[in-house]
């Protein structure tokens, strides 16, 4: 009934516990997830979780933020997304999130890097007609206006995609969908500062929605601070339910639907 479109399981926080969180997936209607890459380091792991398990799947990507590791080229890119049950490029994006104490002092300008990588992620997922995952903090302008300048429009030789985790305004949401992107929404939507996400969620068109959780981060509410699961997912359709005057099954349903859509190689489990 629910999809979990973004989560880390091979992180060491989940280490020795998966048949653990299967089961909890299991009891809470939790269907299938998407195990996320953020360092080519970490792919094999990540990939083993999806070919080992009939209901994970997996991308291929370095996430923005991570330095002192094993740069991508499309050439890399595009051979890791020939792999069984792979079926998206990222996370990949831009993330300038305080950036002067983060990193040293930098400027938007220092941040080439950033930019140069998405480019790559971006063109790895048009030669394959896979689905990017976009990771964008701080940094919605410039995201926005590489994939514009990367073709990225909907048509043509476009790769699409989703925001994940989506915390932005809904003018980027608008701009995202645009685009042809799927808006993904955390457990940081049940947060009770969280006003204004919850106003994005209420304009996403359904079609165009996913839910996730970022696991091992942003538990929802109740289970803030404590370490998020896939199981913890349906919180999260709680509450755009609670929005939308629906209920949380329907949520579920629908934005397994648009999983589908978005992700081809994902089947039914």
């Amino acid at each position: 009934m629910f999809t979990d479109s973004h989560c880390h399981l091979n992180f060491p926080d989940f280490a020795g516990q998966i048949p653990q969180i299967r089961d909890a997936m299991a009891a809470a209607h939790v269907d299938r997830a998407l195990c996320i890459c953020t360092t080519l380091e970490e792919f094999d792991g990540v990939h083993a979780l999806a070919t080992q398990y009939d209901n994970f799947w997996a991308s291929a990507g370095v996430h923005p933020d991570n330095e002192d590791i094993e740069e991508p080229s499309v050439e890399r890119l595009v051979e890791l997304a020939s792999r069984p049950k792979v079926v998206a490029i990222g996370e990949t994006g831009l993330d300038y999130y305080q950036m002067e104490e983060r990193k040293g002092g930098r400027t938007v300008a220092d941040m080439e890097w950033q930019r140069d990588r998405f480019r790559t992620h971006i063109r790895a997922a048009q030669q394959v007609k896979m689905p990017l995952v976009i990771h964008t903090r701080a940094a919605s302008v410039d995201t926005l206006a590489i994939l514009k300048e990367e073709g990225e429009d909907g048509t043509g030789r476009a790769a699409g995609g989703v925001f994940h985790c989506f915390t932005e305004t809904a003018e980027v949401a608008r701009a995202a969908l645009d685009l042809g992107f799927y808006i993904s929404f955390s457990g940081i939507l049940t947060f009770k500062k969280a006003a204004d996400l919850r106003e994005v969620a209420a304009f996403v068109p359904l079609d165009r929605m996913l839910i996730e959780t970022d696991s091992p981060y942003l538990a929802p509410v109740p289970f803030r601070g404590k370490t998020n699961t896939p199981a913890f997912v349906p919180y999260v359709a709680q509450q755009i339910a609670e929005i939308r005057h629906m209920k949380a099954e329907d949520i579920g349903y629908t934005t397994s639907q648009n999983f589908e859509n978005l992700f081809k190689g994902v089947t039914k489990s």
